[in-house]
């Protein structure tokens, strides 16, 4: 049983597409995809992720995009939530609203490092691989300048950037 030191952590994974990728990549990329997604982190009672406005925070499942499709679960972690904190201020540089790209510097790299610094593992390369896999194709290369203008940012968080110990 996990003592008081011990914290879960889940990563949270969201369709943006709600079902449309699943439904129409096969025709549109000539590649199937199961989704585009948008991961999060969830520990210490909150759901930690970045987009547009930078590294966020809400309780889990509190954004627009309500509850997760799916839940992984990556295991536990020792780091104090203190600690935790100061480390996600050190992120938030390399993590700024302005460093977010769809493709190279989104949600799910900011997960997977997240994982990786609390369980010792990413998250699953299914995920982290979806930018290179629908750029790989002929439609996602004529698709590549508008995709390069989007931001993920779902309302309902509190933006973390600049914040200090708590």
């Amino acid at each position: 049983m996990a003592g008081e030191s011990s914290y879960n952590v889940k990563l949270y994974i969201y369709d943006l597409s709600k079902g449309m990728a699943r439904q129409l990549s096969l025709m549109m990329l000539g590649k199937h995809l199961e989704g585009i997604w948008h991961t999060s982190i969830v520990a210490y009672g909150e759901e930690f992720f970045f987009g547009g406005v930078g590294i966020s925070s809400c309780p889990p499942g509190g954004t627009l995009l309500g509850m997760p499709d799916s839940i992984v679960d990556l295991g536990n972690t020792e780091v104090p939530r203190d600690l935790f904190l100061e480390y996600l201020s050190s992120l938030s540089g390399s993590y700024s609203p302005e460093k977010y790209h769809l493709f190279e510097h989104n949600c799910n790299n900011f997960s997977s490092e997240v994982a990786q610094f609390l369980t010792g593992s990413k998250i699953p390369s299914y995920i982290t691989d979806l930018p290179s896999d629908v750029l790989s194709t002929p439609f996602g290369q004529a698709l590549r300048p508008f995709l390069d203008s989007i931001t993920i940012s779902p309302p309902g968080s509190n933006n973390l950037n600049g914040f200090g110990q708590r």
